[in-house]
């Protein structure tokens, strides 16, 4: 039995009905919203593993509703998966920028719908064991926190992962394609330039002091977590 509780957010009811008849055989928990609003008092109030957001949605959209979950600490962690028409590559970016964790776009068959939110719900689990520190960064699993010189960070749950690898595979360099296997999982519908939109996150989230220096961009081969100075060659 899966003992996870997924909310959709959509303003469209055979859609809702569409996906909910969907993952209720696949034997998850669920809830419904029609809008932001309603959406956002059901997260505050149940903490479901995982939003499915629609990208349209009256009054507030779906990009600002994930946006505004994303910079409130209590549900930073929360993924969220955005469900949309538009399948331009420059609004998955942008989805996935906001802090989106996976992007589907319509038209959309359960199977493919119920295995990727499988994926991104198995990698949001966190793994326990002691802290990692490199120069004053410090990665706890058993609170899930990061902080730098004990200033607490804020990051969502893949840039969380993606440092905890690279945390824990230092000084060697990981193309985007073992990037997505390692980080995101082998069975997970994502592009190579996700990698390329996480690393920004992630960098953006580590500025203090100037620890973003550590993720390098090692050109034509991928990217290396190092204490070490860059190549200046390496660096984009």
């Amino acid at each position: 039995m899966v003992d996870k509780t997924i909310l959709i957010v959509d303003d469209e009811r055979p859609i809702r009905d569409m996906l909910r008849v969907a993952l209720e055989m696949a034997e998850y928990k669920v809830l419904e919203a029609a809008n932001a609003q309603d959406a956002h008092r059901l997260i505050v109030d149940s903490r479901p593993d995982l939003i499915l957001l629609d990208w349209m949605l009256p009054g507030i959209s779906g990009m600002e509703l994930a946006r505004r979950l994303k910079n409130q600490e209590v549900t930073s962690e929360i993924p969220i998966v955005m469900l949309t028409a538009k399948g331009e590559e420059d609004n998955k970016i942008q989805g996935l920028e906001t802090g989106a964790d996976d992007y589907i776009t319509k038209p959309f068959s359960p199977r493919e719908l119920v295995a990727r939110l499988k994926a991104v719900l198995r990698r949001s689990e966190g793994v326990s064991s002691d802290p990692i520190t490199v120069e004053g960064l410090c990665l706890d699993p058993s609170s899930h926190r990061v902080t730098i010189s004990e200033v607490p960070l804020q990051m969502g749950p893949t840039e969380y992962r993606l440092l905890e690898f690279f945390l824990t595979h230092q000084e060697r360099v990981y193309s985007r394609n073992q990037l997505l296997d390692y980080v995101w999982g082998g069975n997970v519908y994502v592009e190579e330039r996700t990698v390329d939109v996480h690393i920004r996150r992630l960098r953006k989230a580590l500025k203090l002091e100037g620890h973003d220096r550590l993720v390098q961009t090692v050109r034509g081969a991928g990217y290396r977590f190092s204490n070490k100075i860059a190549v200046a060659a390496d660096q984009l």
